[in-house]
């Protein structure tokens, strides 16, 4: 049926109603109650559909549970499809990057942008048999593309209208006052409904040479979704994903590939590879792209690279590349 990134999951328990247990239907995930909370980690799509459903049954204000959640998402949150997000022109540009990129968050979500006479919607179909952590689970997700277009975005935002395919879980008020425009249920469809102007106005930290090395970056990512990449460059894919949170151990990317640190270790060894080089590889890649395709400083490519300090990240560049990053940068830009 598919699967869909496990961030949804914190984000889920994080708006639960002070005093519910959630720790048990988090663990029941193969999931740590307190993370580490990594994007790329998958969980199955029903499986995380009764978890949701499970959560609003306990949560005395079940009703707004998925707009509590959909209010509480960042672009930041979502790893470099987020960045891809933020750093487009505008809100047309973060749409159309969904449609393509979109399945690096799970192979259950596709999303598309149709133009009609009313607008443009801004639609979700995720797979599923309707149960009703699906119909939860929807919800969230148009309020989190409502929240953070706002975010992003440089113009007041707001939808023209919000539709559901599924029939009202209660009163249709409350999600009215929450989205700020009319709501349509039982409508067909799971969208926005956005205007012109509002999908067309810049976005406020757009940036097309950003935007182009995320694009980059994700295309890598959706091709190890699509064709199953090797376990080494897996191994790659992860750690730069996680390094803006400092360099990930063996257990942690193991965990994120779904096996044991002492399974990994061993496969790896059989294929030739050590974590430990993997792991520099994948710094060092960042690294390089990052200087040549970015305008971030040092300090911040650094900090993107998983190192504390500038120095840190010079000496180790120089080990890497026989030169420092300021004169590969130069270099690169010749």
């Amino acid at each position: 049926m598919g699967e869909i990134t496990s961030l949804y999951v914190y984000k889920v328990i994080s708006q639960a109603s002070s005093g519910v247990e959630t720790r048990d239907l988090v663990a029941a995930l193969g999931l740590g109650p307190d993370g580490p909370i990594n994007p790329a980690k998958m969980v199955p799509v029903l499986a995380y559909y009764d978890f949701f459903a499970a959560l609003a049954d306990r949560d005395p204000d079940g009703l707004t549970l998925p707009l509590r959640i959909g209010a509480a998402m960042r672009s930041d949150e979502y790893g470099a499809f987020g960045l891809a997000w933020k750093s487009a022109p505008n809100l047309r540009g973060s749409y159309i990057r969904s449609e393509r990129y979109g399945h690096v968050l799970g192979s259950a979500e596709t999303y598309s942008l149709e133009e009609t006479d009313d607008g443009l919607y801004f639609s979700l179909k995720k797979a599923g048999d309707g149960r009703p952590g699906m119909l939860l689970s929807n919800e969230a997700s148009m309020a989190a593309v409502n929240t953070i277009s706002k975010e992003v975005s440089s113009a007041d935002f707001a939808p023209l209208a919000v539709c559901f395919r599924h029939a009202p879980r209660g009163d249709t008020s409350v999600y009215e006052a929450h989205f700020g425009c009319p709501v349509h249920f039982e409508s067909g469809r799971d969208a926005l409904l956005i205007s012109d102007a509002s999908i067309d106005a810049p976005n406020k930290l757009g940036d097309a040479t950003i935007a182009k090395f995320f694009d980059r970056h994700l295309e890598k990512e959706l091709a190890a979704v699509d064709d199953g990449s090797k376990l080494d460059r897996r191994v790659q894919i992860a750690v730069s994903q996680m390094l803006s949170e400092g360099v990930p151990t063996l257990s942690a990317i193991a965990a994120d590939l779904g096996m044991s640190a002492r399974t990994l270790q061993r496969r790896l060894s059989d294929d030739g590879h050590s974590f430990q080089h993997l792991v520099d590889l994948a710094r060092r890649e960042l690294a390089e792209r990052l200087l040549r395709e970015t305008g971030y400083s040092l300090a911040e490519i650094a900090f993107l690279t998983g190192f504390a300090e500038q120095s840190g990240f010079t000496r180790a560049f120089k080990r890497w590349a026989g030169q420092t990053p300021r004169s590969y940068r130069l270099a690169a830009s010749k």
